[in-house]
């Protein structure tokens, strides 16, 4: 008993295998795409209740942030080349795109865009950890949702899921120690740390866990990593 209520708690390991996984990256089925969008719709408003909280932007931009500093090109370019550098690392780790990484851009953008002017703005310390906390929890539920649809990620998601395919460690350590080590980056530049930045980088890696761990319950299909996905282990 107590070794299944381990695995209960648990956060998942790895991407689980859904009944509605897509069986090619640039096409799925009219519930896989639904899933796909309400996945991205949900990570965007999880953005939004981040920026709404003012109590720190996340690990990311932090580092743009930096390289904007040091290199004084504008924060918008230090963004696109550090999205750019991810997406070559994606070459070593052998991970490929698909139309969940095009959507990831223009659905998360989109609901980012929409949420944010609806939400009130922060009235009071509570409310502002209120914020963070749940736009960290509807990141990872988002990304259990649209990871699991197997269109491809997005470009740093790609990293994470790259890192753990080839090097078989739970995708919640890769996730945490990836921000976490952006984060040291960002900071070692200069860019600005909040306490909701620093939040992010320690719990989103177990958010993404546990929210895959929730999509596979709800499925009914265990944990299960996609056999052509799974860890490498040989040199």
């Amino acid at each position: 008993m107590v070794t299944t209520l381990r695995r209960w708690l648990a956060p998942a390991r790895s991407v689980p295998v859904t009944r509605w996984r897509a069986t090619t990256r640039w096409k799925g089925s009219p519930a896989t795409l639904a899933i796909l969008v309400v996945g991205l719709w949900l990570f965007g408003t999880g953005e939004a209740l981040l920026v709404d909280s003012e109590l720190g932007v996340s690990p990311w931009t932090v580092l743009a942030e930096g390289v904007d500093l040091q290199s004084g090109i504008g924060i918008g370019w230090a963004t696109f080349l550090i999205s750019l550098a991810v997406l070559v690392l994606w070459v070593p780790l052998r991970e490929r795109p698909g139309l969940g990484t095009l959507a990831n851009a223009v659905i998360i953008a989109l609901a980012l865009g929409v949420t944010a002017p609806l939400l009130p703005g922060p009235t009071a310390v509570g409310w502002q950890a209120a914020e963070v906390a749940g736009g960290i929890a509807l990141i990872g539920l988002g990304s259990g949702l649209y990871l699991t649809c197997g269109l491809g990620p997005g470009p740093r998601d790609g990293w994470m899921t790259g890192v753990h395919q080839r090097s078989g460690i739970p995708i919640t350590l890769v996730r945490a120690l990836i921000e976490i080590t952006v984060l040291g980056a960002g900071w070692a530049l200069g860019g600005t740390v909040g306490v909701g930045t620093v939040a992010f980088a320690l719990f989103i890696g177990p958010s993404v866990g546990y929210g895959l761990r929730l999509v596979s319950r709800l499925d009914g299909t265990g944990a299960r990593a996609p056999t052509d996905e799974a860890p490498a282990t040989e040199a």
